[in-house]
């Protein structure tokens, strides 16, 4: 049977994004981020925000073309690792198959095709298989910013295990991993929860 795994930390599975997901706060786990600022941290929390869990790589946005990793100095979009994306949402099946028209939505938690309330988020796909900070990468060089049906992030056709597409859109495997960054903004003062990500993809 098919199945989505959201993946996020050193692969701590989040199991189900209606009841648990992503918090992005500033410095710790519960700190405001300012109105037009970016979050500086990553948690696994619940879908309130207030439990602890993990913590993540984080990306912050800084530039349309670029974001700092865990508060690093500025990287491009293209040079920044799957392994340091804020999210790696996998598709799997029994048997290989193949995905296209993958898509990644904001949406208010209510209906998909609404926009998010109260926060602007950034969204870029990672493709980078290496390990280092390289410009190498083949994955948006710029930030998408989402909102529910109007504004969508479009993913690679069958990235495979490796994210990477090796043979391009005619690859078939069990396994096919997204890794995408995400970077919100509160555009007004006081908790956001009416912001959550819907993936949707065919496959065959």
């Amino acid at each position: 049977m098919p199945n989505f795994l959201f993946l996020a930390g050193t692969d701590f599975v989040i199991n189900n994004l209606s009841s648990s997901g992503l918090g992005f706060y500033s410095t710790s786990f519960g700190g405001s981020v300012a109105v037009g600022s970016y979050n500086q941290t990553t948690w696994i929390t619940d879908s309130n925000g207030t439990i602890q869990g993990p913590q993540c790589d984080n990306i912050r946005w800084r530039h349309p073309s670029s974001g700092s990793i865990n508060e690093a100095a500025p990287v491009s979009l293209i040079s920044i690792p799957n392994y340091l994306a804020t999210l790696n949402i996998r598709f799997n099946h029994t048997s290989a198959i193949k995905t296209q028209n993958a898509v990644v939505r904001i949406f208010d938690r209510s209906n998909i095709n609404n926009n998010p309330s109260g926060v602007t988020t950034r969204v870029a796909e990672i493709i980078h298989t290496d390990t280092v900070q390289n410009a190498n990468g083949s994955g948006d060089a710029t930030w998408l910013t989402p909102m529910g049906s109007s504004v969508t992030v479009s993913l690679v056709a069958s990235p495979g295990h490796s994210g990477h597409s090796p043979n391009g859109a005619g690859t078939q495997d069990a396994n096919h991993d997204w890794y995408v960054a995400i970077s919100p903004s509160p555009d007004s003062i006081g908790s956001k929860t009416q912001f959550g990500l819907y993936v949707e993809t065919e496959y065959l």
